[in-house]
């Protein structure tokens, strides 16, 4: 990813995405077993905001490579990107041209089907399940 160091980049780039990818699951966890002293609610999303970041810084450094994307020059670009990217809408004004970039574009997407996926769906089902136990314990016997 970046000009000078692209091993190092490389290997950065996922390791911070495997500790994300750890601490979401970590969390999911905590939601299956009903963990009570976790706060899923606040961990999340910044899991998931700082995952987007993660992407998009990416995308940022392959945009310098000559050759990796059509459109991407500036920082808002990269984030616009990887949001576009994870909502699946694809506008087609950013475009990954090269080998590095659609690779990274296709490991967004996985990325995102199967660990934000997960997490907002333990975000959602620990919602529900306070509201059911409030509605409980507020319904008169």
């Amino acid at each position: 990813m970046g000009p000078r160091r692209p091993a190092l980049s490389w290997l950065l780039f996922a390791l911070v995405l495997a500790v994300v990818a750890t601490l979401l699951l970590r969390q999911i966890r905590h939601v299956l077993i009903d963990r009570p002293d976790t706060r899923p609610g606040v961990v999340i999303p910044l899991l998931i905001i700082l995952s987007v970041h993660v992407f998009s810084a990416a995308y940022y450094a392959l945009a310098k490579q000559p050759g990796e994307f059509s459109g991407l020059r500036t920082r808002v670009d990269a984030l616009y990107f990887t949001v576009v990217t994870l909502a699946t809408v694809g506008y087609g004004d950013i475009t990954p041209r090269g080998q590095a970039s659609r690779l990274v574009t296709v490991l967004q997407i996985a990325y995102s089907f199967v660990f934000l996926t997960a997490a907002a769906t333990a975000l959602t089902t620990r919602a529900r399940d306070m509201v059911v136990r409030r509605t409980e314990r507020d319904r008169p016997d």
